[in-house]
């Protein structure tokens, strides 16, 4: 049931742990605007490296982190990362396009990118919350990095968007009334989602998963492993 009402919060994971198994073990993967590294759990046999400005939530730890930097100026040299992550993070930075392109300077030829992005959500992390992203913007800055595109998929449609908006507004409303709101709402709201595929083009959607590499280049192979 989770997954099903969450089901953005399970694409995303899922997205994470199959970008782990393309990565051979020991190859270090950089998780860029990593929070409090809550997936990390993800890559417990590669080389993890976790990097934040540390300022998105004050209630947040983010003393787990292995870097404090900003992601406009990653710390790290050229081909550092067999492969990267970047999830709902993009639409707090001020320069998505510098941060896209210093992600694609760090990875090694062959490296691979997950790029995760909100299109229809609300604002949060106040007031670091700047953009919003539609798959042809996520294409364009890919792109412009350099990066070859391998997909770029919505996550849901209209009703699941529609779904998790009116489940999302007791919010508005004291107790006890915020309990009533839930229970006149819920069983459509949970209906909602079983309709989603009459919206094929699924431009209303919660956001973007992409997935995108680094071309490879003589001597290099996918799956970049460190020496230890």
């Amino acid at each position: 049931m989770k997954g099903y009402v969450l089901h953005f919060e399970a694409a995303i994971a899922s997205a994470v742990g199959r970008l782990a198994a393309t990565l051979e073990p020991g190859s270090r993967v950089l998780d860029a605007g990593a929070g409090e590294g809550q997936y990390a759990g993800h890559f417990g046999g590669h080389r993890y490296v976790g990097v934040d400005l540390g300022i998105g939530d004050t209630r947040w730890d983010y003393r787990r982190l292995d870097a404090i930097a900003d992601l406009r100026a990653l710390p790290f040299p050229d081909g550092a990362f067999a492969g990267a992550l970047n999830v709902v993070t993009l639409e707090h930075v001020t320069d998505p396009e510098q941060v896209v392109r210093e992600m694609a300077r760090v990875l090694a030829p062959g490296g691979r990118l997950l790029l995760i992005v909100p299109h229809e959500w609300e604002v949060h992390q106040h007031p670091h919350d700047y953009f919003r992203y539609t798959k042809f913007g996520c294409r364009l800055l890919l792109e412009r990095a350099g990066l070859a595109v391998d997909s770029i998929a919505p996550v849901g449609g209209y009703f699941r968007l529609l779904s998790r908006r009116l489940l999302s507004g007791y919010k508005f409303f004291p107790a006890p009334l915020s309990w009533l709101w839930l229970v006149v709402v819920a069983g459509p709201a949970l209906l909602l989602p079983l309709l989603d595929g009459l919206d094929r083009e699924a431009d209303y959607t919660l956001g973007y998963i992409c997935l995108a590499h680094k071309e490879a280049k003589s001597g290099y192979a996918v799956g970049y492993a460190e020496t230890p």
